[in-house]
């Protein structure tokens, strides 16, 4: 029993598409399925807390995520992190303290790749360092044109902004 929960958990990292972003060698996409571990999650469950440790990058496998924060004493709504989503790569990459609050929205199930093995693949193959400060910056990228705020106004000819067409 315990044999196929683990076969299953080996076969949706290997499967998932975050094994071809990360382009890794064998013994680096080994060590990165060997220590992932599958969490499953009811509705309302938090799985974790802004400002606390991270303690490793989530992959979203089935269910729905709400991301939440706390800024200027408002809870702000961040968005929904769906299947197939990597999740706080700014904690991984950064200071490894979470950015905002993770709580299932739906049950769902999530693949935790833990901190330290990510450290020793960064050491291994440091490329994938790089890919994820890639994917991190598709993801700020998407969340800026999502708010709105990634649609400036025309610059007019002497580069000021505005509206008109100068």
């Amino acid at each position: 029993m315990q044999t196929d929960a683990r076969q299953k958990r080996l076969d949706a990292v290997s499967t998932h598409p975050l094994v071809e972003l990360l382009a890794c060698p064998p013994e680096t996409s080994s060590l990165l399925t060997a220590c992932a571990q599958s969490i499953s999650f009811a509705a309302g469950d938090i799985v974790f807390s802004q400002s606390g440790a991270c303690q490793g990058l989530y992959l979203v496998v089935s269910g729905q995520f709400l991301k939440r924060a706390e800024r200027l004493s408002m809870r702000v709504t961040l968005g929904i992190s769906r299947p197939g989503e990597l999740v706080e790569l700014a904690a991984v990459l950064g200071d490894r303290v979470h950015t905002y609050t993770l709580i299932a929205h739906t049950p769902g199930t999530a693949l935790m790749l833990p901190i330290d093995a990510l450290q020793q693949a960064f050491q291994s193959h440091p490329p994938l360092r790089m890919h994820l400060l890639e994917e991190l910056a598709r993801e700020v990228s998407r969340a800026y044109h999502i708010s709105g705020r990634g649609h400036p106004r025309q610059l007019s000819l002497d580069g000021r902004r505005g509206a008109g067409q100068g």
